[in-house]
């Protein structure tokens, strides 16, 4: 066995099984274990993701977000055990891979058009679970539109 063979078959079991699809262009909601101590908590970082690189173990995506005025852009590892939850927010509808051009931007410049479908959220074993409140809305304004066509 070679030394390649090995080290592939230790990444297999560190990762993780079903990873939620979310693209560039989407913003998420990334929801982070931060230890301090011995105490344990959940950060949540909310922005735009801007880039997805590389492949098996070592695949990373990038989030952008401003704040306070100040741009903040964050790596995560998509498959760290450190990452319990990755929620789409809003989907966005984009024509590029990397969306580097958002760092310089502000305001309306910044915003990535949106696409339509429901929010997904995906847990850390990688179980995918539609938006209800999505799905509600949707139901009301279908209900809406057949009682107004009455």
């Amino acid at each position: 066995m070679g030394k390649t063979t090995v080290i592939q078959k230790l990444e297999q079991k560190q990762l993780k099984r079903n990873i939620g699809d979310f693209r560039i262009g989407d913003t998420v909601r990334v929801h982070t274990r931060i230890v301090e101590g011995e105490k344990e908590r959940i950060q949540v970082f909310t922005g735009t993701v801007i880039a997805r690189k590389g492949t098996g173990a070592s695949e990373t995506f990038s989030v952008h977000r401003v704040a306070y005025g100040e741009g903040m852009e964050r790596v995560f590892p998509i498959h760290s055990p450190r990452i319990s939850k990755i929620e789409v927010v809003k989907e966005g509808d984009v024509r590029r891979s990397k969306l580097y051009y958002l760092r310089g931007t502000s305001g309306k410049a910044s915003k990535v058009r949106g696409r339509l479908g429901a929010r997904r959220t995906v847990n850390a074993g990688g179980e995918e679970q539609q938006g209800s409140e999505m799905q509600s809305i949707v139901a009301e304004a279908s209900s809406a539109n057949v009682e107004s066509e009455r």
